[in-house]
């Protein structure tokens, strides 16, 4: 029996979805399980969930239902038309979508919806080990008090921050991702002009963390280039699918964001060069090559996803 009496309907067992599923398996919720490898799910199955033959039969018996999937396309899979899993939702369930998705589709499948079916937003920020963790951030959209319906949940998860409307989620887990991306590539540059001009890496890295220059990426993401890794638990193809949605949602500004078109150059052109599945830090590594430079440094640098 889970707390409060939910059953929570969980698809989409990847980096991120599997970490999120394993901690409300172990917070003491049922969990009923779907991805479509079978492996994921076993991961799940051992530490306490139960697995159900498909989205549907997930979605039909769950009281809450969670996906977390790659790609817009794949929630439209998953959720949209009349063979999807929003239509096996039964009156009182609310659809916690926790994919960084396109606000049009968001809106659009709330507009499919069973009557008495709430759907929130709530896409997630904070990397591997914050999935692991309960550090993450998660950023949820929707009526207000559907939103605190799940929020005692979400916080299993990490820090919950009500953003708004129904699809406002995603408009502000996108800035984020906009800024990130930003900082990404800056940070390749940086580590190069100051290294070309003599400083010693571990110097800079110490400087860059301890004045105005310091950022998530240079504390969390940083040790993924030192290592050589550039962190592939986050691959560039998903770094130019957010980019996309980024710059849809840039077609309503009044004005250019030179700096948002420059990331999306500069990661579309790593994707080409190393591979859409390479990590998302190969944005450094293009800097790093081009430069003839190293970004390597000695240390005990634990893969994010290991932490």
């Amino acid at each position: 029996m889970s707390r409060r009496g939910e059953t929570i309907g969980f698809v989409g067992l990847g980096n991120m979805g599997g970490a999120m599923c394993d901690r409300l398996v172990k917070a003491g919720y049922s969990v009923l399980v779907y991805d479509v490898r079978s492996e994921a799910v076993q991961q799940l199955v051992e530490v306490g969930a139960d697995a159900r033959a498909s989205a549907w039969e997930c979605a039909a018996q769950a009281d809450l239902f969670f996906t977390s999937l790659p790609r817009p396309d794949h929630v439209e899979d998953v959720m949209g038309g009349v063979d999807g899993a929003l239509q096996a939702l039964r009156p009182g369930c609310v659809w916690v979508d926790l994919t960084t998705n396109q606000l049009e589709l968001v809106q659009s499948l709330a507009m499919q919806a069973p009557p008495a079916v709430d759907i929130v937003d709530s896409p997630v920020t904070g990397a591997v080990d914050g999935a692991r963790n309960g550090a993450l951030t998660l950023f949820v959209g929707g009526e207000e008090a559907v939103v605190n319906r799940v929020t005692p949940v979400l916080e299993n998860l990490g820090l919950v921050i009500p953003t708004g409307t129904l699809g406002s989620g995603n408009v502000v887990k996108l800035v984020t991702n906009q800024l990130w991306f930003v900082h990404a590539a800056a940070l390749g540059e940086g580590f190069a002009l100051g290294i070309a001009n003599g400083v010693k890496l571990e110097t800079l890295w110490y400087a860059i963390k301890e004045s105005v220059a310091d950022s998530f990426v240079a504390r969390h993401d940083a040790p993924s280039i030192f290592a050589g890794h550039y962190d592939p638990s986050f691959s560039l193809d998903l770094c130019v699918k957010d980019l996309k949605l980024i710059n849809e949602l840039s077609k309503v500004v009044r004005t250019e964001l030179p700096l948002t078109e420059t990331a999306t150059e500069i990661f579309s052109r790593a994707a080409d060069r190393y591979g859409r599945g390479a990590g998302e830090l190969h944005v450094a590594r293009k800097i790093e090559d081009d430069a003839q430079l190293s970004f390597r440094m000695e240390g005990d640098w634990t893969p994010p996803w290991e932490q």
